[in-house]
């Protein structure tokens, strides 16, 4: 190579591929979308929403019991008791589809708008693209679980107190260690949800339609559930994505359990990188036309 002559055979002089749309461009640029405005102050208000509707309880109404009933019921003996509760009645549908909506909406979305390819005539490198939306997705992803867990426990803190964690399947917790704990229990939920977040960012590469894509990776997370709940699977039910999706409730007894945290752990990341090779994979080679 000749001195002075780009390193980047074809580009014009100065070229970077490593400086094309920047993370903090990018960041922005999905901060100023509406769907992330709505879909993060959603995450602040429905715990104020449900401390409201706890304002109207009058005690009389006999709630199911089992697990959500033991909830509902230390759920206002503490600002850790409350984000518990929060927490509870999320993780299983409103975390699904906040963390849909920001990994499976930020390709697709693009394509629909016919954007996508004047992004890629920057010219910005296609793994480069990906990656750079992906982690953006997952930052948005993490910060709406931030906000609903660090909500709840200040409203619920500054309404109930600051009180031992208390349930059904430990002894009480002091303060800080009940802390901790709700910290691991957002901590695994987190690493669960990198299934939906490679499932929706799969479907965001494979479609244009960004509603097939999130709506797409929320159906098949619930048709997963429903199949978890099959015993006639038998040990085939392991190998489900959502089979250890509530393990976390191990990480609240005493002693703590462990083993379907971990397994669960591993079982969500290899499904996570597993669809967001393939997008890699897809995405490199298809055909870009919108």
């Amino acid at each position: 190579m000749m001195a002075g002559t780009s390193p980047t055979a074809g580009a014009a002089a100065g070229y970077r591929p490593a400086a094309t749309l920047p993370f903090g461009a990018e960041f922005r640029r999905q901060a100023s979308r509406r769907r992330t405005q709505l879909a993060l102050g959603f995450m602040v208000l429905l715990p104020l929403i449900i401390l409201i509707s706890f304002q109207f309880d009058t005690g009389d109404d006999d709630n199911g019991r089992g697990e959500f009933g033991s909830l509902v019921e230390f759920a206002t003996s503490g600002g850790l008791n409350f984000t518990l509760f929060t927490i509870f009645v999320s993780a299983s549908f409103l975390m699904v589809v906040v963390v849909a909506l920001f990994c499976g909406d930020t390709v697709a979305s693009e394509a629909s708008w016919g954007s996508l390819r004047y992004l890629l005539a920057v010219p910005v490198p296609r793994a480069r693209l990906l990656t750079v939306k992906l982690l953006v997705a997952l930052v948005y992803s993490a910060l709406a679980l931030l906000l609903l867990a660090g909500t709840a426990l200040l409203i619920g803190t500054l309404r109930y107190g600051w009180e031992p964690l208390r349930s059904t399947v430990a002894a009480q917790l002091e303060p800080g260690e009940g802390l901790l704990r709700l910290l691991g229990v957002l901590g695994y939920l987190a690493v669960v949800l990198l299934v939906v977040a490679g499932l929706a960012f799969l479907l965001s590469v494979v479609t244009d339609a960004a509603l097939g894509a999130v709506g797409g990776a929320v159906l098949l997370w619930i048709l997963s559930s429903i199949l978890d709940q099959i015993t006639a699977l038998g040990a085939l039910r392991a190998f489900l994505p959502t089979h250890y999706s509530t393990a976390w409730l191990g990480l609240l007894s005493t002693p703590v359990q462990t083993d379907d945290v971990v397994r669960g752990a591993i079982s969500a990341i290899s499904y996570a990188t597993l669809f967001w090779g393939l997008a890699f994979w897809r995405f490199t080679r298809k055909d870009i036309t919108s």
